[in-house]
């Protein structure tokens, strides 16, 4: 009788236990769910330790126009809440998956992110027996960068991306940051050359970026070296209208380029650009070129820079109107000689007359030629000059481009 109350009482022990403990990791799940743990894991000292055990980063594009600087970051991390944790003779589990909706999740924020969308990679949570949780979230940011443009399109330089927990107050999160490393660091035209933590008084991710010139180099420098070059040879041009067209043109030309490319070219920022400077320099010269070219057209024409009326030259006799008039009525009296056969005295006056016009024309055409020769020793003159001034100026570039520098203050947020 007693065996037999003994074995009854084992098997409704035995019951109750085996109605209390869970046999599979959704029971496990759910038990943890019912507890509601929204709030923050409360520490001794008040702080929550966060790991973030890898973080990945790719740099998605950069705004020359408004300077903002957008990137993808994939945070892999850890923390330990003791209320998740159990033991063995509880459950018989190590681990398991519960949704990220149902507990307590730290909040990463971007101190100076002007744009800030976060997903998470799963839906799902693992926890391990001890309370270690394991969760993965994708950021993706957009930050206002300083980026140093100065010597642009030759640009290297760095960007910040602070990351930081939702509170830098006396209780709350704090970081501690594990491996980073890079994702498409080699695509697009801006290339991420590296990513390294600072630490200190603001923790941030410091991005050291790189442009590739090659499209800046094509699209802005070399036209504008080409256009300076032709207007350089444009100094072998005969001393005429034409060339000034050509030089007109030259002008237009580079005037529509900068219009048309002006969407391309980087605002000024902190450091303004010297292609700016590279610029206005190449427009200067085109102007102050044809308006040269004009002065002395004017130069070979008149003799004189000054508009107006032709300047009258000494030993001239009459002009080319009087001189046309001469020529028919000496060519009228020889005529009339030869019909009325007047007396020899009249037809040396005539020829006296004709060797006169002659001369006339001779000193005419030395003198138009004389202006021409004046002319093109200063069209000369303004050639060695010009490509002088050419040279110093790809000088001085070179010289300001390696020794100048710019700094701006990454750090003013």
């Amino acid at each position: 009788m007693i065996a037999k109350s003994l074995l009854v009482l084992y098997f409704v022990i035995a019951s109750a236990v085996s109605a209390t403990q869970c046999l599979s990791r959704r029971c496990l799940a759910d038990n943890l769910i019912d507890k509601q743990l929204y709030s923050a894991p409360q520490p001794p000292d008040c702080f929550i330790n966060v790991n973030l055990t890898a973080i990945q980063y790719e740099t998605l594009s950069f705004n020359l126009q408004t300077l903002q600087f957008s990137s993808h970051i994939k945070v892999y991390m850890e923390w330990t809440d003791p209320d998740l944790a159990w033991t063995d003779s509880q459950y018989n589990f190590t681990e398991v998956l519960l949704p990220f909706t149902y507990i307590w999740l730290p909040n990463l924020t971007v101190n100076n992110a002007i744009y800030t969308a976060v997903h998470p990679l799963s839906k799902d949570i693992l926890v391990t027996r001890d309370g270690t949780v394991n969760y993965a979230i994708q950021m993706y940011i957009t930050v206002v960068c300083d980026m140093n443009l100065f010597s642009y399109p030759f640009v290297e330089d760095t960007c910040i991306v602070a990351i930081n927990g939702w509170n830098r107050s006396s209780c709350g999160v704090k970081l501690q940051y594990g491996k980073i490393t890079t994702v498409g660091g080699q695509r697009g035209e801006w290339q991420t050359l590296d990513v390294n933590f600072c630490g200190g008084a603001q923790n941030y991710l410091q991005v050291t970026l790189y442009l590739n010139p090659f499209n800046a180099l094509v699209s802005l420098v070399l036209p504008t070296a080409l256009i300076m070059v032709v207007d350089l040879v444009s100094f072998a041009l005969p001393l005429n209208g034409e060339r000034n067209a050509f030089k007109i043109k030259l002008v237009f030309s580079f005037t529509m380029f900068l219009l048309i490319l002006s969407k391309q070219v980087p605002q000024g920022g902190p450091c303004s650009p010297l292609i700016y400077y590279h610029f206005c320099f190449c427009l200067i010269v085109l102007v102050v070129s044809l308006l040269v070219s004009m002065m002395l057209s004017q130069l070979a024409r008149t003799g004189s820079i000054w508009p107006g009326r032709p300047r009258k030259q000494s030993g001239s006799g009459s002009s080319m109107a009087q001189q046309d008039n001469a020529f028919h009525q000496n060519d009228t009296e020889i005529n009339c000689s030869k019909v009325n056969s007047v007396n020899l005295m009249t037809e040396v006056t005539s020829i006296q007359k004709i060797s006169s016009f002659v001369n006339n024309m001779d000193k005419e055409i030395m003198e138009k030629k004389r202006k021409q020769d004046y002319a093109k020793s200063w069209d000369n003159f303004c050639f060695i000059t010009y490509l002088f001034l050419d040279i110093i100026y790809m000088l001085c570039v070179f010289a300001i481009f390696k020794t100048q520098q710019c700094s701006s203050n990454k750090l003013s947020f």
